[in-house]
């Protein structure tokens, strides 16, 4: 019997939909559990009552050998339990010690205690083995250290479940790997992580078991040392994706962009060509300068000098809008802050770019614009319900496909993906791999941006690799490799 973790028979429904369905899962004491599967798979709904969030329809919690129907939040961390989010959960303007004590801060009379809180989370933070400045204001921080800020607050909290939701989304690889250290370290400690992901990579490098789900329902649970990658994607999709990186052989000789001498604040002198049919990758490390030559290229960042042509006709890019009327568009990095207005719904958000094509006399029409969103939906399988929507209700993925069919519907010919499949599951993944082969074939032309080194190379016809603003090399198909595109992205 497992004294730790068990939820028995656990189900959520909402109105005509069930989020959780008889779910019955276990997590022992000191192990880093993966929880893994498609977006929408009810991980977040889980989640959601374990914290305290939502209360079941249906089942039972059983915590440290006490039995609940449903926890308040209040409850969740008096017994214990924690939630670490990938969107940070931090007032900036207030120091270290201020987060990690707000709402709980040590007093003196009815005075806040400051020397005492500053105090404590130096001694939580060299237990840890961190040197961070608790009078230092967070907004100081770099993002991994963020990051441990939010894992120091957990553990004030005396912390017995940690619950890691996407925490690795924001970090590079030096900085994940910082965390991994935290981890294992509180896992020496006794404290149970549930770790989600949708890196699969990072479940075999930290994770002693994982469990799947797939659409609300639990499908099994793997020690990680016998199971594989492959076999985890077939648990979470339902079937084997037979081909994980979709070939193209649609380059063409015509050359559609040309690019010389592009300088902007953050990158100097950055020439090349993209032709029609081709998908031209972007590697670098993180800060090389990749996502500045897409705003550059879309008019989000000045031009100080540099020329670009489209068919061999010199363009003037000065603004987004000047883009879009060259038919250039941008999927960018950050969906929710800037490809998105989450507040609006899904088919006002993709006719957003196409405004002035469905408004005769100042007016939306919403008979076209009901068309253009039953087009997207359909072509890009947007799992959306019956009812108007607003884009904050649906997955990640699926957000993400609003953000590809707010561009596709300006039927751009220079498509730019800067990270088109972070914080996404497998099965969406795919889907994007697909259209953007089914892009290309169709002739787009398309810049893909990605720090996932084994889709870069999988994706890309021809890749450019970035150090410090420059283009450090230009690489053939035959010559990708994970070794190659390292040594220049780290200037050996």
């Amino acid at each position: 019997m497992n004294d730790f973790l068990e939820l028995k028979n656990v189900t959520k429904r909402y109105t005509g939909v069930v989020a959780l369905n008889d779910v019955s899962i276990r997590f022992s004491k000191g192990e880093i559990h993966a929880l893994v599967g498609e977006n929408g798979a009810g991980k977040s709904t889980l989640i959601k009552v374990l914290t305290g969030a939502i209360a079941p329809t249906e089942g039972t919690i059983a915590f440290l050998g006490k039995t609940y129907h449903a926890l308040s939040p209040f409850q969740a961390i008096d017994l214990g339990i924690s939630a670490i989010y990938q969107e940070f959960n931090q007032i900036p303007y207030l120091t270290v010690a201020e987060n990690i004590f707000y709402g709980c801060e040590i007093m003196k009379g009815i005075f806040r205690d400051t020397r005492a809180m500053n105090a404590e989370t130096k001694k939580m933070c060299e237990e840890m083995g961190l040197d961070i400045n608790p009078k230092k204001r967070v907004s100081e921080l770099g993002i991994a250290y963020q990051q441990v800020v939010e894992i120091v607050k957990a553990v004030s909290k005396n912390s017995k479940l940690l619950i890691m939701d996407e925490p690795s989304a924001p970090l590079t690889e030096r900085e994940i790997g910082f965390m991994f250290k935290i981890m294992r370290l509180l896992k020496e400690r006794g404290v149970t992580i549930i770790y989600i992901s949708h890196r699969l990579e990072e479940v075999f490098e930290i994770c002693d078991k994982v469990s799947v789900m797939r659409d609300g329902e639990y499908i099994i649970t793997k020690d990680v040392k016998d199971t594989s990658k492959k076999e985890l994607i077939s648990y979470m999709v339902g079937r084997e994706l037979k081909e994980q990186y979709p070939c193209s052989d649609s380059v063409r000789d015509d050359i559609v962009m040309e690019v010389a001498s592009l300088t902007t604040a953050k990158i100097k002198g950055v020439s090349f060509h993209l032709k029609k049919g081709e998908i031209l990758g972007f590697g670098g490390l993180v800060g090389a300068g990749r996502t500045e030559v897409a705003r550059a290229l879309y008019g989000a960042d000045k031009l100080i000098s540099g020329e670009i042509r489209l068919g061999g006709r010199k363009v003037t890019i000065k603004d987004p809008a000047s883009a879009l009327k060259a038919s250039i568009g941008l999927i960018p990095e950050d969906r929710k802050k800037q490809g998105v207005i989450r507040e609006l719904k899904v088919s006002e958000n993709i006719t957003l770019s196409i405004l002035k094509n469905i408004s005769p006399f100042m007016l939306v029409d919403r008979g076209k614009e009901k068309s253009v969103y039953s087009e997207m939906q359909r072509s890009l399988r947007i799992k959306a319900g019956p009812k108007p929507q607003k884009v904050k209700q649906l997955s990640g993925g699926n957000q993400q496909k609003v953000v590809l069919a707010k561009f596709l519907a300006t039927r751009c010919d220079v498509l730019i993906f800067d990270e088109p499949t972070r914080g996404i599951d497998v099965g969406a993944k795919q889907e994007i791999y697909l259209l953007m082969k089914e892009l290309a074939e169709q002739g787009k032309s398309i810049i893909m941006i990605s720090s996932e080194m084994p889709e870069l190379i999988g994706i890309s016809h021809r890749m450019l690799v970035m150090k410090g603003g420059e283009i450090a090399a230009e690489l053939q198909k035959e010559e990708f490799s994970q070794e190659t595109i390292l040594k220049y992205a780290a200037g050996e």
